[in-house]
Parts: structure tokens; sequence; C-alpha cells
């Protein structure tokens, strides 16, 4: 029988190594986090344009209401579990990035996990808050010694951790190009070990490596750490879950799923994503003259919706179906949707990660 070891991370101490993933908008918020958290892991809220969903939003106040939004979302987990650890989860593609960042660290996140994008300059940002967590998202171990080599060079730090996401069973957006998935060599059991050789051997650090993508129960846990890895991300897993922030609606389109309706498709951000089938699916991958090519926000530094008219208004896709129009929005999910039974409350699902295995 396995033990799960506790997790550190800078100066976090989660008494078990799992962290919930961020899936914006409004999949993961303060409920989930603060649940989680609770639980005995480490919750993430995912801080993208929380604001579209709030009193704040008035046309044209977008990034003013993202900011007000997540100052409330933190402010709320932290009510609900005072003493557990509490982070974001934020795309390094979106233009209010830095706005985002700064106000997490001011409002006393534990850690801030960042992706879609190396975040080369996150320590500037968070540079008045030191008991921040700093953990960037990779998929490779040439993305983490870009980071190092820049964050060591220009501030004189190096991440906390690191969130290894495999583009070939994650969901949401992928870091990875079309042709480079399913490549064996985005896999965690070559890109963790690797990464540790990198961090031990040329850096002389312990930096705790995070196995995100695929994760679903304990035997997936103990493979990873098996590899080396500290901890796991699991994001699809906790949207079958009472707290989950979604619409009951998104929940149950989840609970109905089956693994083949998970698919591939393109993001307005430029990258892959995976996603489950529904006819707004249909119509982007038929690229329908049906799909509204409208920018809603301008939230993002590269858009093909706003800046070709190309594809749909990822924003508004995501925001329709948290809301529960499961029809006409983008529901992200990895590879192991539709192996969920019930919905279930998070404790019981941590209880029944943590529980020790054969």
């Amino acid at each position: 029988m396995t033990t799960l070891i506790p997790l550190r991370i800078g100066k976090h101490i989660a008494p078990y190594p799992i962290i919930q993933g961020g899936m914006g908008i409004r999949i993961s918020g303060a409920n989930l986090a603060s649940a989680v958290a609770n639980a005995g892991g480490i919750g993430i809220i995912s801080a993208v344009c929380l604001g579209l969903n709030s009193p704040y939003y008035k046309k044209g106040n977008l990034f003013k209401a993202n900011r007000l939004a997540l100052i409330d979302e933190i402010q709320k987990a932290r009510q609900l579990s005072p003493q557990g650890i509490i982070g974001i989860n934020v795309m390094v593609a979106v233009r209010d990035y830095e706005t985002l960042v700064r106000t997490a660290a001011e409002s006393g996140v534990d850690l801030i996990i960042s992706g879609a994008g190396l975040p080369l300059h996150l320590p500037e940002y968070t540079a008045n808050y030191p008991d921040t967590a700093l953990v960037p998202i990779i998929s490779s171990t040439r993305a983490a010694k870009v980071i190092c080599r820049k964050w060591e060079r220009r501030y004189n730090r190096l991440p906390d951790a690191f969130v290894v996401e495999n583009p070939n069973t994650a969901g949401g957006h992928l870091g990875a190009k079309y042709q480079e998935l399913s490549n064996p060599k985005l896999e965690a059991d070559r890109v963790i070990p690797e990464l540790l050789k990198y961090l031990r051997n040329e850096l002389g650090q312990d930096i705790p490596v995070i196995a995100a993508g695929g994760v679903w129960d304990r035997s997936d846990i103990d493979r990873v750490l098996a590899l080396g890895a500290k901890g796991v991300q699991i994001g699809t897993r906790f949207i079958t879950t009472d707290e989950c922030d979604a619409d009951i609606r998104y929940k149950e389109f989840h609970l109905n799923a089956s693994p083949e309706d998970v698919e591939i498709i393109p993001s307005p951000v430029g990258m892959p994503g995976r996603a489950l089938h529904n006819p707004f699916v249909d119509k982007v991958l038929q690229n329908s003259p049906d799909i509204e090519k409208r920018c809603l926000a301008n939230c993002l530094q590269v858009c093909r919706c706003r800046d070709t008219q190309e594809t749909y208004c990822i924003v508004q896709a995501l925001d329709r179906a948290a809301r529960g129009n499961v029809e006409e929005g983008l529901i992200f999910a990895g590879t192991n949707a539709g192996r969920s039974e019930k919905i279930v409350s998070v404790r019981e699902l941590m209880a029944e990660l943590v529980t020790n295995s054969r």
C-alpha cells in the first residue's frame, strides 16, 4: 500500500498532492476551489474573463469588470476556506494578464499557475509578494529551460513548481501544435523524467513537478508519482461535483458524455483545444456560416475571430456553456470525459482519490 506525501510549493504545504485544475469561464470558481482546499488539496480559480458574468460588466469595460470580479472570487474562496491553499490559473494569452496577476497577488492568493504561452515576466508582476508561489504550465523540457534561464538572469529566481501538461490527454487549450498531438515524446513517461534530470543535474534544484492531463483515479496518481512527479493536477473529474461552479446542465452534459464524444477543435487563440462534441462543435469543424464571427470582448493577445473574422469568439462560447447553454457553447474536456457515473461532493471525490491503494 502506498501513502500520499504532502505537496510543498514554495511556502505552502497541502496535505494531499492534488491540485484542482483551473477551468474557465466560471467552471472552477470560489465554490470549487474552496471545497478542494478544505479537503486537503490545492483549489484553483480560473481568473480569465470572470467579469463577463458579473454585476460589474457593461459593454466596453470587460477588463475593469474582470479585475473586480477576480477580487470578489478570491475573497469568497478565502472566506469559505480560511486555512486552505487557494490559487489562480491565468492565461498568458489574455490582454489583461498583468492586471489579473497583480490583482491576485495583492488579494493574497497562495499561488499563480500560468500557461497558454510562456510566463516570462511573471516574477516582475509579483515582486512585492514573495510568498506567492509561481507555477508555469509547460509541455516540454525545452519550455522549462527557456523559463528558468529568463527568470534566473532577469529576476534571480526560479519557478516554485512546474505543471507538466500532457497535450495528448488534457482538456481545454493544449500546449502543442496540431501535428504534434499524439506524439509519444509529449507523454508523461518521457517528459517528466527528462525534466527532472534537467532540474536536478543542470540546475541542482529539487523543484516539484506536477503531472497534468489524463489523471482520473488513484492508479493514475500512483503511476505519475512513480515517474518522479510530486503531485497531480486534475481538471475534468472535478466538473461532476456538487461544488463545481458551472450550471447543472453543464455538469449533466459531462455526466452523459462518452469518451467517443471528445474531439480536437481549433481555437481562436491559435492552439488546438479538446472539447465535447455538441452542435456548436459541429459548426466549428464545418466552418459553418451560422457561427457568429464577432469579437465580443477583445480579450486575447492573438485572436483569429477579432483579427481575421475566421472563427468563433471563444469567450462567448465558453460563457454560454458555463451558464447552461450546452448546445451553443464550448465544453472543454480531457480524454477521460464520460467516465463519471454520478455527481458527488468534492469531499467524496477527494476521499476516493487519497484512499490507499494496493
